[in-house]
């Protein structure tokens, strides 16, 4: 659907630009704004490498077994079927871990890992286990305590203070989870 969208927004600012006398001007920020993308990447792909890299390397000491243990009580209550599966409980606390740390992007193929663990235990492979929809909405929801990426965007796009934004991240991050685990909960009791 965005390769049908974009370039029609693409071709509309060329009439529109054409029509105005302002060719030159859109002309420029193509230039512009593909500097600022590339470094803005260079950017996000340090930060994601770093925070990558801490994550494997927690993943391989017994630091992910002090914060499995740390963790255990959310997990069990949140992820009943899933209660004695150690593999299943490490990958969604390292999950729940790189969320927390803002890594959106190390979180999604810890995330992908989880969910293929619950689909190898899922009896009916057509359809979604409870854990399993409960472990979207927690992905989902993504509770972060500090937002790295967001905050490196704001950082390499000039922000004076690019901390700033850290309490409204908490709040909506832990409403979302808390409403979306909420409503989750309520239809699994319901068998919805």
């Amino acid at each position: 659907m965005l390769n049908i969208i974009w370039p029609i927004f693409i071709i509309i600012s060329y009439i529109y630009a054409i029509f105005s006398g302002r060719l030159e001007n859109v002309n420029n920020a193509i230039f512009e704004y593909t500097k600022t993308a590339v470094e803005l990447t260079i950017t996000l792909l340090g930060t994601m490498c770093l925070w990558n890299g801490l994550m494997e390397i927690a993943s391989n000491t017994k630091l992910i077994n002090r914060i499995n243990k740390i963790l255990s009580p959310l997990v069990n209550f949140l992820f009943p079927e899933n209660k004695n599966n150690k593999k299943i409980h490490e990958e969604i606390s390292m999950n729940i871990v790189a969320n927390m740390l803002g890594l959106g992007n190390a979180a999604t193929p810890l995330g992908l890992k989880a969910m293929k663990s619950m689909q190898d235990n899922n009896k009916n492979k057509e359809r979604l286990t409870d854990d399993m929809a409960t472990f979207i909405i927690l992905n989902t929801a993504s509770i972060q305590i500090i937002p790295t990426t967001v905050i490196s965007i704001r950082m390499s796009l000039g922000s004076l203070q690019p901390t700033k934004i850290i309490f409204a991240v908490w709040f909506s991050t832990i409403c979302a989870a808390i409403v979306g685990l909420a409503i989750t909960k309520i239809c699994i009791k319901l068998k919805l």
